[in-house]
């Protein structure tokens, strides 16, 4: 069973750039398709960007296409969220989710595996 542990969240000025990391265990992810997702208070959790299992295939958000880049380290079985240009309606937790079937898919609903998550806070 794969569990996977996010980092790198904190608080940052509007303009600020972040680095969140997504650390799997128990089995390699290196055929899993990777996402990242966010929960801002009040709403559904929604999804941000997701890259394919050999990392050649990567999908936004139209909210954050253009500033934030993913990315994965198969070797390292990590999956990274490169954000630039933070606004603060890019505050929320940030979920890294894994897809057991190699599924790059912007529906939450395919992702077998999710972190605990990482507290993101823009302020302005």
């Amino acid at each position: 069973q794969v569990q996977l542990v996010e980092s790198g969240g904190g608080l940052v000025q509007a303009g600020g750039s972040l680095r969140l990391s997504c650390a799997a265990s128990g089995r390699t992810i290196s055929n899993y398709g990777m996402g990242w997702f966010r929960q801002a208070p009040g709403k559904e959790r929604e999804f941000v960007s997701t890259i394919s299992w050999s990392g050649g295939s990567t999908y936004y958000a139209d909210s954050v296409k253009g500033r934030f880049t993913i990315s994965r380290d198969n070797a390292k079985n990590t999956v990274y969220l490169q954000m630039n240009s933070l606004k603060p309606e890019d505050t929320a937790v940030y979920y890294c989710a894994a897809s057991m079937w190699g599924l790059s898919t912007s529906a939450k609903d395919e992702y077998n595996v999710w972190g605990q998550g990482t507290q993101v806070t823009v302020f302005s």
